[in-house]
């Protein structure tokens, strides 16, 4: 297979292949978010075409998060028995095969089953669950940046793409936005089958940084039911405090994030006289500045303590959040300031949630717990994007929602600080979260 030979032919330029599982994993991840993101873009066009009411389409959206959320701790047992190319790739045709068939929609129940269900469902198999289950398996070191690197991807791929499809859309109709989006899916799906592989073991080699001085973690049983491996390992992670702090202050994050910016500051932009595509450049913006800003949070999640991390993540986010309907008035300068600093700060807040998460819950099923967690976040997403639409429709403007959404994140910035500082030691972590019941050195948290 190609990725042996280019394994091998990496390891003569000492390039280790878990690289490569990030590259690719990147660029998947780039375009599927994409996919997530797109809507943003055909709120507008839709309601001049079919008449459906931001509400309306805002339900849609609201139904492809919670189900995008959802999907990742059962993804997250898929990966485990199946493998993450077949996962990966599975994923990859459920996202075309609905975004194919929205192409002939013309009821708004097509909208809910097509970019609610059936592409929420696609989505959320991969979804930020697939870069932690990278970082867990293929890294031993530089585990915080590899997180940074792939929550950038997802990130900034529902905002990267959204000018040129915005610039089609003006031109041609959102339908050939939407092929092309088709067609980068099929790229993603093609670079998946070529290189990605399931673990280091399966090319030779053990994660990069690992010295070999520890025997590797036993890949859990492959015949353990899909349901029960991700209700089971809910039910005993939910035993810890930490766990439900994560969650609610997951939720949060998505609530300020992607279902509420991502979704809704193109047409509030639009409320106040912004072009379609200028809109959409803000979003772009975001997500060029998005990159830095998370990347420099996984260079710090791995030097400093990540409670102060997201204290300092949220309180800044919060206020940016509130200052925001008073941007819109001001020179485009403000706006241009705001667009930059609350990019920088758009998932910085996942490499210091993966490592607590982690240092909690040890490496062998710690996916499928942070796929939990990560199901609050989408689960906020949806809560915002549904609640932001309505507060629009019902009030004329979105101002009630971006306050509101900056009070959670000063709430979430007070939350995270209950997390007790870690106390050096093993601790003992269970057979059915953690790596086979050993005793493990990790951070423990309470």
């Amino acid at each position: 297979m190609i990725s042996n030979w280019l394994s091998a032919t990496l390891a003569r330029r000492n390039i280790h292949y878990g690289w490569v599982m990030v590259g690719v994993t990147f660029l998947t991840a780039l375009i599927s978010a994409g996919t997530v993101g797109a809507p943003g873009v055909f709120i507008v066009p839709l309601q001049k075409e079919f008449g459906w009411t931001t509400a309306e389409i805002s339900s849609a959206l609201s139904i492809r998060f919670i189900l995008f959320g959802l999907m990742a701790p059962f993804a997250a047992a898929l990966m485990n028995r199946y493998g993450l190319r077949n996962v990966t790739l599975s994923a990859l045709l459920i996202v075309v095969s609905g975004l194919v068939a929205s192409l002939a929609m013309t009821k708004v129940w097509h909208l809910m089953l097509l970019w609610g269900v059936v592409i929420g469902i696609g989505t959320g198999m991969t979804a930020l669950v697939l870069g932690a289950t990278i970082a867990a398996r293929w890294f031993a070191a530089r585990r915080g940046l590899v997180v940074g690197i792939l929550t950038a991807s997802v990130a900034t791929g529902q905002l990267a793409f959204l000018p040129l499809l915005a610039s089609l859309t003006d031109r041609y109709g959102w339908r050939i936005a939407l092929a092309l989006v088709c067609v980068m899916l099929g790229i993603a799906a093609f670079a998946v089958l070529m290189v990605m592989r399931d673990r280091p073991s399966d090319v030779g080699l053990r994660p990069f940084g690992d010295e070999g001085t520890e025997p590797l973690p036993a890949p859990p049983p492959n015949n353990t039911p899909i349901m029960a491996a991700a209700l089971g390992t809910l039910r005993d992670a939910s035993k810890s405090g930490v766990f439900w702090i994560l969650f609610a202050t997951f939720f949060i994050c998505g609530a300020s994030t992607n279902g509420l910016i991502g979704t809704h500051l193109i047409p509030a932009s639009m409320d106040h006289g912004m072009a379609e595509v200028a809109a959409a450049s803000l979003l772009a913006v975001i997500g060029v500045f998005d990159v830095v800003g998370t990347l420099v949070s996984g260079y710090l999640t791995d030097r400093f303590d990540s409670r102060w991390l997201l204290f300092a993540y949220y309180g800044l986010r919060g206020l940016s959040l509130m200052l925001l309907p008073f941007v819109f008035g001001s020179p485009q300068f403000a706006l241009i300031l705001f667009i930059v600093f609350y990019g920088l700060d758009w998932v910085a807040t996942v490499p210091p949630t993966v490592q607590l998460a982690r240092g909690v819950f040890g490496a062998q099923n710690f996916a499928i717990v942070y796929g939990w967690i990560f199901a609050a976040h989408q689960l906020g997403a949806a809560t915002i994007a549904f609640a932001a639409g309505a507060v629009r429709t019902f009030f004329g403007d979105y101002q009630i929602a971006f306050m509101s959404s900056g009070l959670l994140c000063l709430l979430a910035a007070g939350l995270v600080l209950r997390i007790a500082r870690e106390r050096p030691g093993p601790v003992e972590v269970p057979d059915h979260i953690g790596d086979e019941g050993r005793r493990v050195e990790a951070p423990a948290y309470s």
